[in-house]
């Protein structure tokens, strides 16, 4: 596995250019908000904005005012990976923390969030 995530890594890291993220932005776009709408029946959080960007740092984030930031290359994510990053901000929306509350709204969908997390860090 340790392999597998270095060279999905550098793949992403080599796609990161900006017409790259041009190409891909409103197909992701597209993805993340089917994405978002299939776990919200879930959760049912209200949120304003979803923002697709090319970070260098951040696969997502949540703002306080509810928007929601993701990383366009979540799309070239394994599918796990990429709905795990869905969740994990969309529960930001209930939780803006990561104390046990957050997790276990996060534990409602992908119980085994520990293992997907080590998994995003390797890549």
């Amino acid at each position: 596995m340790r392999k597998r995530g270095f060279f999905l890594y550098t793949y992403l890291m080599r796609r990161g250019r900006r017409d790259h993220y041009e190409k891909h932005r409103e197909a992701v776009r597209r993805h993340v908000h089917a994405r978002l709408a299939h776990y919200n029946r879930l959760y049912g959080h209200t949120y304003n904005k979803v923002f697709i960007r090319n970070t260098k740092s951040r696969w997502g984030s949540c703002s306080t005012r509810r928007n929601l930031n993701f990383n366009y290359k979540v799309a070239f994510l394994p599918a796990e990976l990429c709905d795990y990053v869905i969740v994990h901000e969309l529960c930001h929306l209930g939780e803006f923390n990561h104390g046990p509350a957050f997790w276990a709204q996060v534990a409602r969908t992908f119980p085994h969030h520990r293992t997907l997390r080590c998994a995003l860090r390797k890549i």
